[in-house]
């Protein structure tokens, strides 16, 4: 099984954890962030970071909370969450800030970098796009989509894919139609898919544990989006 390392520093007083997967050949290696959902570093990220190493890439599974674990919680890890999400300049802050981090390191080429983001961690890497970094392609999974700061034309460097759920409550078709129309006047190469048949938390084969309604995994839209990552990864970087 591929190591994962601890990968942290400080932004604005809070100490955020990450954990670095890196390739066998000697670098300097492309890089994904990987930003996590709503209940913080699960082990899905863990494996997803893992998984991106073993072809080729350096990842990173991002900390946006601080102390770099996972949030059996869920009442505590909604405030962290709501916290970021109350104060969006923060949140974009906080998302280049790992971007800027993770691209200094000698081991990285800071010119192949790209993101891939989970539900919030999908509004994370939006919200990096948006903020006029380098990122060469950006991945948001049953994504929140909705910003205060919409992108601006020539805001967005690279490409963007969007995997949506056309059953995802946290993700209606309102926001979907409304970050298309965002792309679209911002002048984005850009692609939204929505399956049709989908919930919120499609990727996780846990989802469903949660008993929430409009929450469970789909095999289907899980490979799909997959499949089109490492398309899209191996094309722009």
């Amino acid at each position: 099984m591929t190591e994962l390392s601890a990968m942290g520093f400080v932004h604005e007083g809070v100490e955020l954890t990450g954990r670095i997967a890196l390739p066998e050949a000697k670098g300097p290696h492309p890089a994904v962030m990987v930003m996590h959902a709503g209940l913080g570093m699960s082990e899905q990220m863990l494996d997803k970071a893992r998984l991106l190493a073993q072809h080729g890439y350096a990842a990173v599974a991002t900390d946006m909370y601080g102390g770099g674990g996972y949030c059996n919680d869920s009442a505590s890890a909604g405030r962290a969450m709501m916290d970021l999400r109350n104060a969006p300049e923060r949140l974009r802050a906080r998302a280049v800030a790992w971007y800027e981090r993770i691209k200094a390191r000698p081991d990285i080429d800071s010119q192949r970098m790209a993101a891939i983001g989970y539900c919030f961690g999908g509004l994370c890497v939006l919200e990096l796009a948006r903020s006029g970094v380098d990122v060469k392609a950006v991945v948001s999974y049953h994504g929140l989509l909705t910003t205060s700061m919409p992108a601006r034309p020539g805001d967005v460097r690279g490409q963007i894919a969007i995997y949506a759920g056309g059953k995802d409550p946290y993700a209606p078709t309102e926001h979907i139609e409304t970050v298309r129309q965002e792309m679209t006047s911002a002048g984005v190469s850009f692609q939204l898919m929505v399956f049709s048949d989908a919930c919120h938390g499609f990727t996780d084969p846990h989802a469903g544990e949660l008993g929430r309604e409009g929450i469970a995994y789909d095999a289907i839209a899980d490979r799909v989006s997959w499949a089109g990552t490492l398309a899209l990864l191996e094309s722009t970087l």
